[in-house]
């Protein structure tokens, strides 16, 4: 016989919103299950039945904003922490990119229940994707995420020589890290010193830690695409809109 599920858990493995947003709309009165409205939180349903949302649901949906930011060196992706400022503090009008192609006025709104979806070190730059909408935190750090991440780091080589051939082929499958074996990623050289890397997990500062067990040593790291989306043209200290034509 088949477990009920959390009426919340069960929208979001359908892709319909985040678990937090179930739980508002389900207050709201917006679901519908099996045609009849739910409001009480906690309530659950069968994987059978079948789950609806008002069209208000919808439109607020459509509503929520996903900001992309080139992050300089020197900004946290999430919360402050030791005295570093969040990436969030550069999404004002003055550090719009003039060139953004998206209708969006800016709105002090935009920036609540805005949340970094993954991580970018402290000392490594590039695109950090920040979004109200759950659908896309859950798609870009779900435990059951395959969108890729490339990365472009420059490096220098710490032993006599250059790095073997071996130790590449470790880099893109063979190591190790907390006790678990690494997910298969694509790491090859751009130039004599700077390599790119390309993986779907993203384990704190994992790329610092995969090139240290070959006795490379990082000296720079810069994130340039996330699944479809590109970094592009996006100056450094910079944010613009996802584009309605651009998904991850």
């Amino acid at each position: 016989m088949t477990e009920p599920l959390r009426l919340s858990k069960r929208m979001s493995e359908l892709g319909l919103c985040s678990r937090r947003e179930a739980d508002e709309w389900i207050a709201r009165g917006w679901v519908r299950v099996d045609g009849k409205v739910v409001s009480e939180l906690g309530s659950k349903v069968l994987p059978t039945q079948r789950i609806t949302v008002e069209r208000q649901a919808a439109a607020e949906q459509s509503k929520r904003v996903t900001i992309l930011i080139n992050k300089p060196v020197g900004y946290v992706s999430g919360q402050a922490e030791d005295g570093y400022t969040p990436a969030i503090a550069l999404i004002k009008p003055e550090n719009r990119w003039a060139d953004d192609p998206a209708p969006e006025q800016f709105h002090p709104t935009q920036l609540r229940s805005l949340v970094p979806c993954g991580r970018l070190d402290i000392d490594s730059v590039g695109l950090l994707v920040l979004s109200q909408d759950g659908r896309i935190a859950k798609h870009l750090i779900g435990e059951t995420t395959s969108v890729d991440k490339e990365y472009l780091v420059r490096v220098q080589y710490t032993k006599p020589g250059k790095l073997p051939d071996s130790d590449l082929k470790k880099l893109n499958h063979g190591l190790w890290m907390d006790g678990k074996a690494l997910l298969p990623a694509k790491v090859r050289w751009q130039n004599d010193d700077q390599l790119s890397f390309t993986l779907r997990e993203g384990k704190k500062r994992q790329i610092r830690r995969m090139c240290d067990m070959v006795g490379l040593k990082v000296v720079g790291l810069k994130r340039v695409r996330i699944g479809k989306v590109k970094l592009g043209n996006l100056p450094e200290g910079q944010w613009r809109y996802l584009g309605a034509d651009e998904v991850f």
